[in-house]
């Protein structure tokens, strides 16, 4: 990812996260997702602006920041392709949340971004999109190997024990320190400083 790499003189934070990695082999029985009136999940297309927009509304309290840094044509063409699967979560029309699957390491399939805007946190959403993701991957009759997602301390706090709630395994945990240029603007919490 030379795209996230620091310009020359350039101003960062340094951000010290555990990472954990997770594996779902197979999906819980249990019946299909249902949602509440008024909630809505859809198969979307997004342009570079309204990807950026999403992940940024989404993901800013939770210090995503790789895809502000990935250039336009690099983006737009991650967006076209094939493998990637984006669902946008709405209530009574607002976006409230979003997650992106891709297949192109199949027969694996990664949960890359998962999340809800913070004003829908609480809700009782959170697993319930969770599980539609799982869904979206583990079809009838799919030759499909498992799932994987990461996430990290940066993130909510209840994100690991739901992953684990819905299934998932930790596979390994990795310490990182991520230098998060000052020009994205993210305010960092002094708990992850380096």
């Amino acid at each position: 990812m030379d795209y996230a790499r620091l310009a020359p003189g350039e101003q960062a934070d340094r951000v010290a996260v555990t990472v954990t990695f997770l594996r779902l082999n197979a999906r819980r029985p249990g019946p299909a997702v249902t949602w509440p009136d008024g909630v809505t999940l859809t198969r979307e297309r997004l342009d570079v602006a309204g990807y950026r927009k999403l992940y940024s509304d989404v993901g800013t309290p939770w210090l995503w920041w790789l895809r502000r840094m990935m250039p336009d044509d690099l983006l737009a063409r991650h967006l076209a392709s094939p493998s990637l699967d984006i669902q946008i979560l709405r209530v009574d029309g607002a976006v409230a949340g979003f997650f992106e699957t891709d297949s192109q390491l199949w027969p694996d399939v990664n949960l890359n971004y998962f999340g809800l805007m913070p004003e829908f946190i609480g809700r009782g959403l959170g697993a319930r999109l969770l599980q539609a993701a799982i869904d979206s991957v583990f079809l009838p009759a799919s030759p499909l190997r498992g799932m994987t997602v990461n996430t990290c301390t940066a993130d909510h706090p209840k994100a690991l024990p739901n992953y684990l709630a819905a299934g998932f395994v930790e596979t390994r945990r990795v310490r990182e320190i991520w230098d998060i240029p000052r020009r994205l603007g993210l305010t960092i919490p002094d708990h992850l400083r380096a």
